[in-house]
This record gives structure tokens, C-alpha cells and sequence, in this order.
């Protein structure tokens, strides 16, 4: 968001008197501190210059500005960097200097105005406006609260509940619906923009246009009473939807506060009330993750070699199960023309069918015209045989787990395609080396791990071996970016990153049932910290057939950390797989809901006598705090041997990996950032513990140990990088 330059703004003044104060900062006039600055040096000068009639404010080339410089949290949270007093940027600069101005000012708004930059436009006293410029205040994404005076003007610009809905889901809005709403007062074309905002200027001085301060509007707040029932019903679905956040119910306080006491007082409650959300976890976590996501295509060693990325025109998928049909969604929806090859018709005709349904359900919720559906779907070829493989520019082989049936693909793979042809596995964990074996192509094998159901999921794991050609990694990068995808490029190993790091999180739920912890209560602590489902809610879902195939991968691979149960494989036996037999740890009803199932506590009790196993009394009486520890401090041990293995290049490659592979929750960070905030010394104390108790599955890696003894964040930079990559 930031930029080495320093930001400024620029005044210039017109013949016709209207100072023009334009923000500078590329690439999106991102509101630095010198900005800020720079625009209440510019309305003081334009105060004192006889010159000057009126202002207006407007952003470089077609962009207002796109907010706070988001880059500068990190100083100000760590306490690097000055900052002004509270309140002084909200009060000083935008209420007294802008819409406190004796001069009439407008906004001249193209492109971007959000957060910081809609609330200085909100501080002018009049907008105009492109139809296609993006209007809205997304602080709530980040942790924090609008902190420049948005909480009180955009409730008196648009009314309580459509502000309170624009903020607590962040969603901006197109100029032509900002406009409706009352936040702009005219749109018009860019080309107008700064001659009609001009002329506005002009005519709010000669009264031909109202003179409106924001903060001081009444006449679209609700009365008090009235007021407060919105407030108590925003209140209530905060707390059902975000339980563990408390910053949307801030935003609700502040607002209210306005409303009770006045549009000044809730100016000095938002500004007290940002400083402290701005030092809290949460807003830590969000910005790391904010930033993480941007970083995770560049990868030293690879992305800056100064390569350009080839042009993929035409890819393949093989396989036309949940994943290939998923996969060629996500590259017809970006405009790639697909061929889907399967082994016999029925199997094809199937597999087209799911394409099919993953676009109706599109059109069936309003993102996509009928028109777009057909021009979509034209894209996909069906095929039965390699002949229209001969000029494609990528493969993405989707078949079933079973490494004989892939290496046979590859050999025939590389007879059939052209030598530049991109030869990639979604394999999840079979290690890549052994799916080439048959092939002299090495160089171009890579992984694309695409992470179910593919067309929605936003990550795709990159898996380079140590043949793999920079130049083809680099091509897949591109690849990811255009069906907007997260890339993370990891190294190869069992199970890659995402797999690896999450294998002990069923694995540490079986260990507790096994000694008398309740399943259910399992996965309701696990859901209360932020996942989107518990490990056995996940383990039916996934289905056991792939559960029990990955289980052998980890034992095969880490035999003396993985634990063995034989309680999936006995409930399989049984005809039990998951939710596919609507029988698992749960049980289903036919619309997939789940409910518990009391017959499961026969194959818990059958599977114990096996292991000859006894309920342990403390792991039977768990506290929640203890349930998560013990199901997540194994993921953060295994993900240390990850990172320690140069498998990730950075920490935060892993962290967005858990958010985006494993739905771990943002608000803590990814899986690194959140055990840093724990601590490595907490975490190795209580492994080191359970391994004397409960045996080697929880035995600290070395990494940890030595983090641990020097009192050293887990994330920190590797000193000697032996990368995997």
C-alpha cells in the first residue's frame, strides 16, 4: 500500500479561483502521515490566499485514494514510529481544517475512495462522483474501526443500518449506489469529474448549492429509541456470526455514542477506542495476514531472476471427479479454454455434468448472467484419448491416489504433449519424484495442489522439486494469479505444507478418545476457537477412504510420531465412511445436517480393548482452553519441522496456508503467528509434558527446543536456509 517516496499533496489554483488539492501517493494515494499532513498545509494556505475562492480535493491518475497506508501499522504498533495524538488526524485535520473550513470544499471522487479516503471525502461538504468508483470503509477487515470520522458522518449520510451494514462487512459500494444512497450528491463521467466538481465548489459559495457539514446532519438518524433497536439487532448478529471478535461490537458502541451525545463526542470515543483495537491481537493478526497473502508469490531464488512468465493458452485436466471438475471450473471461469479427459464416456459425460452444475449454481445466485453461463461453458472440451493433447500449454493430472495409475499418466503424458507442455500433479500427498519416475521430464513435473471444492477454495499449493524448472514455477505463479487463486509454493515431501502441518489434528483428537475425552465436546471447543469444523466433523466430510489412504502415507513416512488407532478403519469395516454413508462420528440426515450418534461409543470402547488403552480421568474432564492445546500444539510442532526443513521459505507462507487450506481463523494470524503470540517456551513446556505421558506423538521437534531455550519466536528467519525449494 505504501511506497518508498513520500506522499504528498499537491495545490494548484484556477483562474476561476478553486484551489485544486490533489492527494500523491502511487500507486493507490494511500493516506500516509504525510499526506495527512500535506492536506491540512494545503487547506491552510488555501485559507490564507486571497486567490482562493473554494476547493476541491480530488486523487492522481483516477484514484481518490484507497485509505490509511496500511504499511505504517507495524511502526505504530511496535512503537517505532510518532504518531499524532489521538483524536488529531479525526479532530484537527479532518473535522477543524477540511469540514471546518470557512471556503466550501468538494470531492472529486474516481476510482478508490475507501477508509481513510472516504472518510476525508465525507469531511468536504459535497461529492461527485464516477458511476464505477468504489466508495466504502473495510477497517473492520483489519481489526480495527474506521478511525477518521466514518463511524459518525456515514450513519448521517446514509442512515444507521446501511452503515452499520457497510462497515461490518466491509463491502464497498459502486459510485451509481452511492449516489442512491446519499453519500455523493452527482455522478458524472471522468472527464467531467474535476470541471463539474469545480463549478459545484463555486455554487455552494454563491448558496446555489447547499452548504452541508456532515458531522452536524441530522435529518436521516432515527430517533433514539428506534435508534437502539437497530443497534440491539446488529448487536445480536455480531455475536452469533464473530463470537470471538470484539471490534465489530466496538464499531456499534462508537456509533451509538454519536447518536446518544453528539457527532464531536463520538469523534473522541472513536479515536480513543482505535488506539486500543490497533495494539490488540487481533488487528496484529489481521495486518500480518493482510500482508502475508500479498507476499506469498514472491519467492526468493525463483521470482527474482527477472523471468517472464510463458503465455498458457490451453490446459488439460485429467480426471473428471470432485477435484478435476472443480479445477476446470476455477480455469473456465478465468477464460481458459479446458480439455476434461476421462476414461470412458459415462465417466466424462459425469464429470461434464459437474462442471455444468458448479456454473448453474452461479446463475442460480444472481454472479453470473445466463449469456456468461453459455460463453463459460463453451470452453470445455470433453476428451477420451491424448490426440487433442498434442498443443496444450499445461496438465493437471486429477485422478484418484494410487501412484502405479499416475506414473502411467506422465509416461503417457510425455509422449503425447508438445516439450514446453507444464506437466502438473493435485496430488495431496504422494511425493512427486516417484509420480515422474517413468518420465525424462523433471524439470516441468510440478505440483498444483488445489484444496476442495477447487473453484471455491482460494488456496493453490505450488510443489517444486529439486528439478523443477524456475521458469515453470514461475508460469504456474501466473497461472494461480488468473483464476485468483493464493499461490504458496512449498517443497515436495509427504503431504507438501498444508497436509503435513494439519496430520496431527485428527491424529491428537483420536489420542483424546481413545483415553475417554468426549468427541462432541472435542469439536465444539475447536469450532468455539474459530474453525470452520472440528477434526471429526472434518474426518466425515472428507470421507475415511481418503483418510485411512493419507493415515498409511504419514505412518509409512513418520512412523515414530504418527499415532495409530485402529477406530476408522473398524467403523469403515462396518460401512461407516462419512457423511457420503451418512454414518460417521456423526450421524445425517438426508439435507447433510449432523447429529451426534450414540452408537458411536461402541467402536470408541471396541477400538480402546484393541490398543489396550483405559479412560484416563484428566483427559476425560478436559477444560476447553487444554481441548484446542492439545489439538493444535502438535500442528504447530509439525509445522516447525516444515519450516525447519525449508519446505516453506517463510513463516508466513504457513500461516496463510492454515487460514486458506484449512480455514484456521485470520484473526489469530495463521498457525505460526498465533503460536508466537502463545509463546515457543509455553508451547514446548506442555509437549514435552504430554510426550512423558502420552508418549512420542507429542514429542517437541529440535526446532522448537532450540527456539524455546532462547526464548525466540517460532517465525523468526532460519539462520542457515538448507531450503527445500
Amino acid at each position: 500500500m505504501g511506497s518508498n517516496e513520500k506522499g504528498r499533496t499537491v495545490l494548484e489554483v484556477g483562474v476561476d479561483g478553486v484551489a485544486l488539492i490533489t492527494i500523491v501517493n502511487p500507486p493507490v494515494n494511500s493516506l500516509s502521515f504525510d499526506v495527512l499532513y500535506g492536506l491540512k498545509d494545503s487547506y491552510e494556505e488555501a485559507m490564507r490566499r486571497d486567490d482562493v475562492k473554494a476547493i476541491v480535493v480530488t486523487g492522481a491518475k483516477g484514484k481518490f485514494s484507497g485509505g490509511f497506508d496500511i504499511s505504517a501499522f507495524g511502526g505504530l504498533q511496535g512503537g517505532q514510529k510518532a504518531e499524532p495524538k489521538p483524536g488529531y488526524i479525526s479532530v484537527e485535520v479532518i473535522t477543524n481544517a477540511v469540514e471546518g473550513a470557512r471556503k466550501p470544499s468538494v470531492a472529486a471522487i474516481d476510482g478508490l475512495a475507501l477508509g481513510g479516503g472516504l472518510e476525508v471525502a465525507m469531511a468536504c461538504h459535497a461529492r461527485i462522483s464516477t458511476p464505477t468508483a468504489q466508495l466504502g470503509l473495510p477497517e473492520l477487515q483489519l481489526g480495527l474501526i474506521p478511525g477518521f470520522g466514518g463511524t459518525q458522518r456515514l450513519p448521517r449520510l446514509v442512515g444507521i443500518s446501511k452503515a452499520l451494514e457497510m462497515m461490518l462487512t466491509s463491502k464497498p459500494v459502486k459510485g451509481e449506489e452511492a449516489h442512491d444512497l446519499g453519500i455523493v450528491d452527482a455522478l458524472v463521467s471522468p472527464d467531467e469529474l474535476v470541471s463539474t466538481a469545480r463549478r459545484w465548489a463555486l455554487d455552494i459559495l454563491e448558496h446555489r448549492r447547499p452548504w452541508v457539514a456532515s458531522l452536524h446532519k441530522t435529518d436521516k438518524l432515527e430517533p433514539l429509541g428506534e435508534a437502539r433497536e437497530i443497534l440491539k439487532f446488529a448487536r445480536a448478529q455480531v455475536q452469533k456470526q464473530a463470537p470471538n471478535l470484539k471490534h465489530p461490537l466496538v464499531c456499534i458502541d462508537v456509533v451509538e455514542e454519536g447518536i446518544a451525545s453528539g457527532g464531536r463526542a463520538g469523534l473522541w470515543k472513536e479515536a480513543e477506542e482505535f488506539q486500543g483495537l490497533l495494539r490488540a491481537d487481533t488487528c496484529k493478526s489481521l495486518v500480518h495476514i493482510f500482508f502475508a497473502q500479498r507476499g506469498t508469490s514472491k519467492v526468493p531464488g525463483i521470482t527474482d531472476r527477472g523471468l517472464m512468465p510463458r503465455r498458457v493458452t490451453k490446459v488439460a485436466v485429467i480426471g473428471g471427479g470432485l477435484m478435476g471438475s472443480g479445477i476446470t471450473t476455477a480455469l473456465i471461469l478465468s477464460n481458459y479454454p479446458v480439455i476434461l479427459k476421462e476414461v470412458n464416456d459415462k465417466f466424462l459425460q459425469a464429470g461434464i455434468g459437474r462442471v455444468k452444475a458448479n456454473l448453474q449454481s452461479r446463475v442460480k445466485k444472481g454472479k453470473m448472467t445466463r449469456e456468461k453461463f453459455e460463453k463459460t461453458f463453451a470452453l470445455l472440451k470433453g476428451a477420451l484419448d491424448y490426440e487433442s493433447f498434442r498443443d496444450v500449454d499445461m496438465v493437471i493430472e486429477a485422478v484418484i491416489e494410487k501412484v502405479s495409475l499416475k506414473q502411467e499418466i506422465f509416461a503417457d503424458l510425455e509422449k503425447y504433449c508438445p516439450q514446453h507442455c507444464i506437466l502438473a500433479s493435485n496430488t495431496s500427498t504422494i511425493d512427486l519424484n516417484l509420480i515422474g519416475e517413468k518420465t525424462k521430464s523433471h524439470d516441468r513435473i510440478i505440483g498444483a495442489h488445489f484444496f476442495s471444492p477447487a473453484h471455491i477454495m482460494p488456496l493453490l499449493e505450488i510443489v517444486r522439486t529439486n528439478r523443477t524448472s524456475p521458469q515453470v514455477i514461475v508460469d504456474l505463479l501466473e497461472v494461480g494469479k488468473k483464476i485468483k487463486k493464493t499461490p504458496v509454493v512449498v517443497g515436495n515431501c509427504t503431504g507438501f505444507a498444508v497436509n503435513r502441518m494439519f496430520f496431527p489434528y485428527t491424529q491428537a483428537g483420536l489420542l483424546l478418545i481413545e483415553r475417554g475425552a468426549d468427541v462432541y465436546q472435542i469439536d465444539r471447543a475447536i469450532t468455539k476457537f474459530g474453525m470452520p469444523m472440528g477434526p471429526f466433523r472434518l474426518a466425515d466430510l472428507v470421507g475415511f477412504g481418503v483418510a485411512i489412504a493419507t493415515g498409511m502415507q504419514f505412518i509409512e513416512n513418520f512412523p515414530e510420531r504418527t499415532y495409530k488407532s485402529m477406530l476408522i478403519p473398524m467403523m469403515q469395516e462396518d460401512g461407516r465412511a462419512g457423511e457420503t454413508t451418512k454414518r460417521g462420528f456423526y450421524v445425517y440426515d438426508d439435507k447433510r445436517k449432523a447429529k451426534p450418534d450414540p452408537e458411536l461409543k461402541k467402536y470408541i470402547e471396541k477400538s480402546m480393548s484393541i490398543s489396550g488403552l483405559s479412560v484416563d480421568a484428566k483427559l476425560a474432564k478436559l477444560p476447553e482452553k487444554d481441548i484446542v492445546e492439545m489439538i493444535f500444539f502438535p500442528v504447530v510442532n509439525e509445522a516447525c519441522r516444515v519450516y525447519a526443513e525449508g519446505i516453506a521459505v517463510k513463516a508466513a507462507d504457513l500461516d496463510i496456508a492454515s487460514v486458506m487450506g484449512m480455514g484456521f481463523p485470520p484473526y489469530r494470524g495463521g498457525i505460526m503467528f498465533w503460536a508466537d503470540l502463545v509463546g515457543s517456551k509455553y508451547i514446548y513446556s506442555r509437549l514435552e509434558q504430554w510426550s512423558n505421558t502420552y508418549g512420542e506423538f507429542f514429542k517437541p521437534c529440535a526446532y522448537m527446543a532450540e527456539r524455546a531455550a532462547q526464548g525466540a519466536p517460532l517465525s523468526s528467519p532460519l539462520k542457515q536456509s538448507k531450503s527445500r525449494l
